[in-house]
Formats: C-alpha cells, structure tokens, sequence
C-alpha cells in the first residue's frame, strides 16, 4: 500500500478533526475521507432491516455482505449502500449512537480497513479518525493527533449541537463525551492512541484558524510543492 500522499488525522472526540480535515484537504486541493460516514452508513443499513439491537455476530456479517461505495466530493462524502444513497440519513442521534457501538466491533472494523485503504492508494489524500495513523494508514508520510480539554471539546460540541436545533446541556454533553473517550481508548481492536511519529496538535486555547495554519506549514515541510495550497498558495481564511 502506497500512503505517500496521505495526511492521517486522529483524536479524540469533539477535537475538530472534521472541520480541519476538511478545511486542510480544501486548502491543499486534496481529496477528504470522513471515516465516521462510513460507520454511519452501516448503520443506516441495519436500522432499515431492523437490526439496531442486533448483537456482534449480526453486524458483523451485515457489514461484510455490504457493498459500500463512497464518492469523495470537495465538501462532502457522498456515500451508498447496496446501490442506494444515504447520505442524507446519516446525522440522525439514533444513527449516531449505533454507528458508535458499531465502530467498536472487530468485524466490523475489518470490513472498512480495505474500503479505506483503497480511498487511499489514490493518493492526495486528508482522512481522520481514530484509528487512521495506526491501524489504517501507519506508513503516511504525514499524521497529526489533535487533542483539547475535555471542557473545550464538550463546549464545541455543544455549540454544533445547538446549531442543529438541539437542547443538551453543557453537562451532559460532557459527560457523553467522557463515555466516548473511554469507550475509544478500551476498545479492543484499534483502540484511540497517538502514532508515536504523529504531530501532537493542543487546540484548547487555539481557534481553527491557527490549527489549520500549523497544519498547513508542516504539510509544506513534508511535502513540498504538492502541499501548496489550492490557488496558488493562498493563506486559510
């Protein structure tokens, strides 16, 4: 597997993986894998055939009988199961909350390593998640491991969560957060941790802007002319 052109991105929950990925990949004129939505996808799967609360060996055999193709999009990834799209159907808190328990089953996990590795093998790649660096893309010439206080990441989920109609509260939104981390770093197959050759990135007291900045001028480093930003070299904004 060739991962020369890949930047791998992980970290825990609410750290702005997401957001920057995507904001790097536009910035570079790379493609961006959001990983999460292929979770999310097969959870769509076994919500519509009424296996929610199905068990691992269910799921995990749901998953490996999936075909699951994902189209990657400047700002989004489209993504469809079985020949149908269901982009639009991934950011329920049902869907949320089985694509998680999902994600901490072997089987399952396995059945996306290849899926992801492929993606990947087209090079000028920006993917994140969890696991990208270590158990994904380990030879990237690039990897970044975000990171910030819990309370800093509760308060930027929180705010996403308001913009999307929703009242939690700051508590709880911690303490899901919390559940999240445990539940990340105890899983048995590709458990949450730091590449030891990954670059360290603390946003607690960091806007976007910033972290993008550092990200952007150490993808430079690495890779020279082919991590120029889109349009010439212009700065984020």
């Amino acid at each position: 597997m060739d991962s020369t052109f890949v930047i791998a991105i992980d970290g825990p929950a609410g750290s702005g993986k997401s957001t920057l990925a995507r904001k790097l990949a536009a910035s570079l004129g790379w493609r961006f894998l959001d990983t999460g939505v292929l979770y999310r996808a097969m959870a769509v799967a076994a919500s519509s055939r009424g296996l929610a609360d199905a068990g691992e060996g269910e799921l995990t055999a749901l998953a490996r009988s999936l075909d699951i193709r994902l189209s990657l999009e400047r700002d989004l990834s489209r993504v469809s199961v079985d020949g149908l799209d269901v982009t639009g159907e991934l950011r329920t808190q049902a869907i949320s909350a089985l694509a998680s328990r999902m994600a901490s089953m072997a089987g399952v996990r396995d059945s996306l390593r290849d899926l992801q590795r492929r993606v990947g093998a087209g090079g000028r790649l920006v993917t994140e998640g969890r696991d990208q660096g270590t158990a994904i893309f380990p030879e990237a010439r690039l990897k970044f491991f975000l990171v910030a206080s819990p309370e800093a990441r509760a308060g930027r989920r929180l705010r996403e969560l308001q913009t999307r109609g929703r009242d939690d509260t700051l508590e709880q939104v911690l303490a899901e957060m919390l559940a999240r981390d445990r539940q990340d770093a105890g899983r048995r197959k590709d458990p949450l941790r730091e590449a030891p050759d990954a670059v360290r990135v603390d946003s607690t007291d960091l806007d976007e802007d910033q972290v993008l900045a550092l990200m952007l001028a150490r993808a430079r480093e690495v890779f020279g002319e082919v991590a120029m930003p889109a349009g010439g070299g212009s700065e984020p904004r």
